[in-house]
């Protein structure tokens, strides 16, 4: 089994760290067979906007196979999302339409395209508390040896060391695993939302000392 290693994030990194978004973008398992048509469509919402906006708390697993994994932060969620909005979106939206016609009849990548027309910024309350968010996934192969715990970690103490009080994060309700790890590591509810097969729990950890 092939050691990993924890490194920044760097120019180039894009195409590798959307793979590893595919390959865990159903609720955790391999989504590539949803997205043959556009296979970086969910990296696009996922990653991208965090290597290109917040580098500096950009964490990237690689083994001797490649990028395996990923840990993502923003410092202030509402300003990351403010750029979203201005410098990441309306190309997004230019690129690809909005699909047209009867939702429930929509693929995984239409509904995803829809997602880019429609954007999704929630933000759990107390917004003070919380105001960073992560993000994290790790290929199989990277899986269940610490280096998620490791990866959380240091973008934590990295965003402490910024002076964030806390963070938050979303699971969906499907993820069970991922729900598993979060609380692990200190993480706890704070609302959940949508249904219990089609929802999303936010989670919030203090950063303070």
């Amino acid at each position: 089994m092939n050691d990993c290693v924890i490194r920044p994030a760097a120019a180039g990194d894009e195409p590798g760290a959307y793979h590893v978004c595919l390959k865990t973008g159903d609720n955790g398992q391999d989504a590539e067979a949803f997205f043959h048509e556009d296979p970086d469509a969910l990296g696009r919402i996922y990653v991208g906007p965090y290597l290109r906006f917040e580098p500096g708390l950009s964490l990237i697993l690689e083994d001797a196979q490649g990028i395996c994994g990923y840990a993502l932060g923003a410092l202030d969620s509402r300003g990351f999302y403010a750029r979203y909005e201005t410098e990441w979106r309306p190309e997004l939206c230019a690129r690809f339409p909005e699909p047209a016609g009867e939702a429930s009849q929509w693929t995984r990548v239409q509904q995803v395209h829809y997602c880019y027309h429609h954007p999704d910024y929630f933000c759990p309350e107390p917004y003070e508390a919380y105001p960073s968010h992560l993000h994290i996934d790790l290929l199989p192969r990277a899986q269940g040896r610490g280096y998620g715990r490791r990866m959380m970690q240091r973008v934590m103490e990295m965003l402490r060391g910024r002076g964030s009080p806390g963070a938050h994060l979303g699971v969906t309700t499907l993820n069970t695993r991922a729900y598993g790890f979060y609380q692990r590591l200190g993480f706890r509810d704070l609302i959940r939302v949508g249904t219990p097969t089609d929802g999303c729990i936010y989670m919030g950890i203090s950063l303070r000392d």
